[in-house]
């Protein structure tokens, strides 16, 4: 029997992304909508996880355009066996690779978009600084990284955040960060920052982009 709507709610590997499926998979899609996402493009979903925003990127984009990659197999096994299908994409090509190194130069082309929704926050800042470096690498001309975070003062161990309900730390899961510190790990990797911040994300987390230096 098929899985039903209520079921896929409460399924683990939605669960295991951080659940509000609907909400911040539509928000994703709808941030790089607005800021010029277009079928043509090709876009990198760093933490793709089950496919939460990759059910609609994959919607958009021409055949073939999505790549993802994530260090849960099974959770890309979900994404491509259950999630596509059920919103009638099964048929579509997606290029999905279990990774935890950041690396995508295997998929062989540059990514005019690539995003990291909900990912450094759970990630240390040698992790980030590695991500940053792996995805500027592989950016075409004009390419654009999107990645969100949890913002916090200099020197602050913890921080509450009420909206989500969720307490963020500088040394443990889930981390947070200074904009100093992405100013400095994006100047190693070659990328210009920009901080975007507040974008409406239901857990108060922030937007950044970052740019090759040309």
């Amino acid at each position: 029997m098929p899985p039903t709507s209520r079921s896929l709610d409460e399924a683990p590997w939605r669960t295991a992304v951080g659940g509000l499926w609907d909400e911040i998979g539509r928000l994703q899609y709808e941030l790089l909508l607005g800021h010029g996402l277009r079928p043509r493009h090709r876009l990198l979903d760093v933490g793709c996880g089950c496919l939460r925003g990759g059910v609609h990127f994959v919607r958009h984009l021409e055949d073939g355009h999505y790549y993802g990659i994530d260090s849960d197999s099974d959770l890309l096994d979900k994404g491509r066996e259950i999630e596509l299908p059920r919103a009638g994409l099964g048929t579509r090509r997606v290029h999905l690779a279990c990774r935890d190194d950041f690396d995508a130069s295997d998929f062989e082309v540059g990514f005019d978009f690539a995003l990291a929704q909900s990912l450094f926050t759970h990630l240390p800042g040698e992790s980030i600084a590695l991500c940053l470096a792996r995805v500027g690498a592989v950016l075409a001309d004009g390419g654009r990284f999107f990645a969100t975070f949890f913002e916090a003062p200099a020197g602050k161990a913890s921080l509450a955040h009420p909206l989500g309900g969720v307490t963020s730390y500088r040394e443990s899961d889930p981390y947070h960060q200074t904009r100093a510190d992405f100013e400095a790990w994006s100047s190693a990797a070659g990328l210009e920052v920009t901080h975007h911040g507040d974008f409406g994300h239901p857990r108060d987390q922030r937007l950044l982009e970052f740019r090759p230096i040309r």
